[in-house]
């Protein structure tokens, strides 16, 4: 029964916070950005659109979190919350390093393996895995096989989309009526 009660609280402790971060974004929550301006975060991290990348990065963070907080669906929260944390540590925390005082991985690494610990195992007896009865056909080896593997293709797939080059007008590339750039004129004729 400690073993339940302290997975329990663990799962409250890491689905509660992952949800309470993604409703920073996606309601404005918290003293949170909301969407406009998570929206506007991630097209600066060259996730375009903007808009859309936003949502699905703050309702995954909600959906993930409220999986683990109430023990539901097996792996597949905890898979949830790897690809994302696989997204935001490379695109957000990478370049500054491991320590979460200068916004290095740290802490989305702590949350990965937290979450990987829960894919993994299993959410207890205090869980609504064990109250529905899908507990132990949710830890089925090639179903956490599947739901990590989706988790790592996600995030893999949403880098690969990233466009991180700096927007820039286009140079134009014709001159004439529709063009910015004025038609080129010949020079009249020298008189003799």
């Amino acid at each position: 029964m400690i073993r339940d009660i302290v997975l329990l609280g663990a799962r409250l402790a890491v689905g509660g916070a992952m949800a309470a971060h993604g409703a920073q974004k996606a309601l404005g929550w918290f003293d949170g950005p909301g969407p406009e301006k998570a929206a506007k975060m991630m097209h600066d991290l060259g996730f375009r659109p903007g808009t859309t990348y936003g949502l699905l990065a703050a309702w995954n963070e909600v959906a993930s979190g409220a999986l683990i907080a109430l023990g539901l669906g097996g792996p597949i929260g905890p898979s949830m919350l790897v690809s994302g944390l696989i997204v935001a540590q490379s695109s957000v925390h990478a370049q500054n390093g491991f320590f979460a005082q200068k916004n290095g991985i740290e802490l989305p690494f702590l949350y990965s393996a937290a979450a990987l610990t829960f894919a993994a195992t299993d959410f207890g007896a205090l869980s609504l895995d064990a109250v529905l009865g899908t507990r132990k056909p949710l830890r089925h080896p090639y179903l956490l096989a599947l739901a990590l593997a989706g988790g790592v293709g996600g995030a893999l797939v949403v880098l690969n989309g990233r466009d991180a080059s700096p927007e820039v007008p286009a140079t134009p590339t014709f001159r004439g009526k529709n063009s910015p750039v004025p038609e080129e004129t010949e020079a009249p004729p020298a008189a003799s």
